[in-house]
């Protein structure tokens, strides 16, 4: 087999997904954000963790010139060879999932933690994460903005962030809009914005002014394929398959960890020094609580 059909086809459905039907183009997006897990899984499990039905898979292989299903779905299995993904239960997951019905609960919810943070940080690139740390470094503002649950994320990324990085600014700030703090930033200027599905309308449209004002993008978010027509200069993008309601963000908070690791290896010394200063800053303001000692 060609072992080059995988990334072939991936790149024909990011190319064709704007024409798809909505349904097809759902189908396309999970194809494309969690190739390992549709080599792997049966159409069946597909379907239901892209939300679209059998028929739509099938539909889909027929539109990309497969002659059925499972030649649509052959690159991918192909490709699992290499693949890093955790796949089978360490032991103590296995014990757990034998235990009981919350063992159970516990057992999926850990195994797909391990398993999203895995994807997250083997698709990274090692060269396109040095080139985002240039770029932070170099901006003269770095703005970082973020809603909802994706703000957990941004607050986390700026509170340890801008000791290797002072330009961070996080926004919106004083209940303003993001677009209200960018109005003021300049061509070379960097915003970082954080989204996950179902993306926020604020967040995109803050990401469209940047670039109208030259402004450099870095999306980190789950999904290659977030709005075809933003161009970024860069997308980190991170695996938030769940096993409940709500986006799972251990693999996103891996990735701005690792992010984090190049920005403080990038701050050399002056890093260093801003640390000992907040430390010490905080220490002298009695910001930690210390336990009494008992006469």
């Amino acid at each position: 087999m060609d072992p080059t059909l995988k990334t072939k086809t991936t790149e024909a459905l990011k190319e064709g997904i704007l024409a798809f039907s909505p349904q097809m183009k759902t189908a396309a997006k999970y194809v494309i954000d969690y190739p390992s897990d549709f080599g792997l899984d049966s159409i069946r499990e597909t379907a239901r963790k892209a939300q679209v039905s059998t028929y739509t898979l099938v539909n889909m292989a027929k539109n990309m010139g497969f002659e059925s299903y499972e030649a649509f779905r052959q690159p991918y299995r192909h490709a699992l060879v290499a693949s890093a993904a955790v796949r089978a239960d360490p032991d103590w997951i296995a014990l757990h999932r034998d235990s009981s019905e919350f063992g159970k609960i516990y057992a999926d919810a850990a195994k797909n933690a391990l398993s999203i943070v895995t994807h997250s940080l083997e698709r990274q690139q090692l060269k396109e994460l040095e080139d985002i740390t240039e770029m932070l470094i170099s901006a003269n503002a770095v703005y970082l903005t973020a809603v909802r649950s994706s703000y957990a994320a941004a607050y986390y990324l700026h509170y340890v962030g801008r000791m290797a990085l002072p330009t961070l600014q996080l926004i919106p700030r004083h209940r303003n809009s993001a677009i209200d703090d960018l109005n003021d930033a300049k061509e070379g200027d960097v915003l970082i914005a954080i989204t996950v599905t179902p993306y926020s309308r604020e967040t995109i449209e803050a990401c469209a002014f940047a670039k109208k004002k030259g402004v450099k993008l870095l999306l980190i978010t789950d999904s290659e394929v977030v709005s075809p027509e933003l161009q970024t200069e860069h997308t980190l993008v991170a695996s938030t398959l769940t096993t409940h309601n709500f986006g799972c963000f251990s693999g996103m908070m891996a990735l701005i960890e690792l992010l984090m690791a190049f920005l403080m290896k990038r701050g050399g010394l002056a890093s260093r020094e801003r640390i000992k200063s907040y430390e010490k800053l905080r220490i002298e303001n009695n910001a930690y609580w210390v336990a009494q000692k008992k006469h």
